[in-house]
Parts: structure tokens; sequence; C-alpha cells
């Protein structure tokens, strides 16, 4: 665990801070008022297609400048936007980045994977492996290149770790310089450090974190980091998390998830994600249904990112394609 003495400072990576818009037709649509619902901009972090890895990033990528790291090696799916933004952060360092992903070249294509080429990585596909195996040719990848006389960074799963939930921490406090009346505010839960970070700024009464399906225990996991920030437990009891989004699993495009992405981009013109942000906004649209965001009360949905995965999401791309209505020719 890296405490307070000797932690590295972060490396500027993004643009701070991101927008607080408001939601007014996507409120109206779900029965707030037009000043209730807010969107905090983190999709517009500026890096490498944006997104909140970014934030986490910095100081990841500071430990790894501290330690003179000549390669950045991390995990993910094959449509990872925290692989997209390392690839993009280990460019902008002037670093080689190795990524290391689950299933297969010839079963993935386009989204992020176009973008982790564009930026210059190098892919490592290990089959179809669960999280400790994906973990561990990661490790064997990076003794290999330290073999080869190279530094090689060890980047966590999701860029979540207690120092880098440190990012998440810091856009606790900006956003409550930018709504001090904030009662909730709601993030996609993948892999843990971006709802540790909030925990650990606003409380976990104020952050309700929506399941994606990307760790087997999203309370033991945010706990964990949330403890490590704050020094002391923060109970898993303590979280407010909704579950019930997964669906079939992680890369799964649900129904409600299809709903939300239609309804968002119909009131208010912006896209969210089938995996992440996409299932954030279906348990935000639960919230409301069931009660726990009320009428009268400030909500700011925290948009993460992932448009690129969009464009790799072949069941999200044929919905949205089969929305488009069809006109009739001009004379």
């Amino acid at each position: 665990m890296t405490s307070a003495s000797d932690a590295p400072q972060p490396v500027p990576l993004g643009t701070w801070p991101t927008p607080l818009e408001p939601l007014p037709g996507l409120a109206r649509a779900l029965g707030l008022g037009p000043d209730d619902l807010w969107i905090k901009r983190d999709d517009l972090t500026g890096l490498g297609g944006g997104g909140n890895k970014t934030r986490k990033l910095e100081w990841l990528c500071g430990q790894a400048v501290a330690a003179g790291a000549t390669h950045l090696v991390t995990t993910g799916a094959p449509q990872s936007n925290h692989a997209r933004l390392t690839a993009a952060a280990g460019a902008r360092l002037g670093m080689e980045v190795v990524l290391v992903l689950a299933g297969t070249r010839d079963a993935s294509a386009g989204g992020n994977l176009a973008l982790d080429g564009l930026f210059g990585a190098t892919a490592v596909w290990a089959g179809d492996v669960r999280s400790d195996a994906l973990a561990a040719t990661a490790r064997e990848v990076a003794d290999r290149l330290r073999a080869d006389g190279t530094v090689p960074e060890l980047i966590p799963f999701g860029g979540s770790s207690v120092l880098g939930a440190r990012g998440y921490a810091a856009c606790g406090r900006e956003l409550l310089a930018q709504a001090p009346d904030l009662t909730t505010v709601v993030a996609a839960l993948g892999s843990g450090g971006t709802a540790a970070g909030l925990v650990h700024a606003l409380g976990p009464d104020r952050v309700l974190g929506v399941h994606c399906g990307a760790v087997p225990d999203p309370a033991a996991t945010v706990s964990a980091f949330a403890s490590g920030l704050a020094g002391g437990d923060v109970p898993a009891e303590t979280l407010r998390l909704r579950l019930d989004q997964v669906g079939a699993g992680y890369g799964a495009l649900t129904e409600p998830v299809s709903a939300a992405l239609k309804l968002t981009a119909r009131t208010e013109g912006i896209v969210l994600d089938p995996v992440y942000t996409g299932r954030a906004m279906a348990g935000l649209i639960a919230a409301v249904r069931d009660g726990d965001i009320a009428p009268g009360a400030r909500t700011v949905f925290l948009h993460t990112g992932g448009l690129p995965g969009f464009f790799g999401h072949p069941a999200a791309l044929a919905a949205a394609e089969a929305g488009l209505a069809a006109g009739t020719a001009a004379p």
C-alpha cells in the first residue's frame, strides 16, 4: 500500500475541471425537476478519447515516471477503455505499452482496439482466461521485459488501486466545489477505484455505484480501496450499490441498458456506452422508479467516457442503427 508520505506526484494527462452540465430533458422524462439532474463530463478529459481512467493514470503514471519506467503493462477486456487510455498515456510520456487482453484477436474488432493500434501499443492475447490468469500473464510479460533490460511498470486492472483511486478522491472534491448541494452522484462500478475515490471524498451515503460485472465482489473491492485511502475501515455494508443491471454478463446488452442509451441520446444528445455508462444510467433510472432518487434533490450522473467502446459492440451498434427512421426521397 502506498502511504501519503511516499506517494509519487501525479503527471498531468487531463484537462481539469471537467464541466458540470444540467440534463433538463432527461430529468423531465424521468419525472424529476429540470434542475434536479446534472452530468459530470469526465468523458471530456482530453487524453486519448477521454474517460475516467485519465484521473487514475495521472497517479499511476506518476509512479512509473518516478521509477524510470520504459514500458507500461496492463490488462483488460478487448474493448477496455482503460487499455486504450494507458496506450494514450504511454504515447504522451514516451513509454512503450503492452496490453495483455483477454480473448483472441480474431474475435474482436474496431472500437477501442483501433485506437490501441493508433497509439502504437502492442497486444498480447491471453485467450479465454479468468482475471487471475490474465494478471499472471501480465506479470510474465513484465518479467520478460525486465530480463531484456527494460524497466516495465505494471498498471493494475482498470487503473484501480489505492493509488489510482486518489484521482477520484480529487474528482469528488472538484465536484463538491461545483455542486455543494450534491445529494447523490451515480457512477458505473467497474474495477472499483472510481467509486472508492468518490466515497472517500463524499462519503458512502452520497455515492451510488452501479455494478457492471467487471469484478466478482464489488462491495468488497470498493471497501478495500476506500479503506486504503482512509487509513481505516470503510465497511462494505455502508456502501450504496445497485447489483441489478449486470444481466447476462459484463459484455451483454440488456433491455434496460438499451433503453437508457436511447433515452439519454434522444433527450440530451449524449452518447453512453453499453457496458459502463449505459448500465450506470439504467441504474439511475431504476433508482428513480423505486424512490432511492427523488425529485427536489441534486443528483449528478458521472459520465466516465467509453464512446470508442460503443463502436466495438456489435449489439449496441445494431440496436442504434435499427432506430434510424426511414424517410421519403426528395422528388
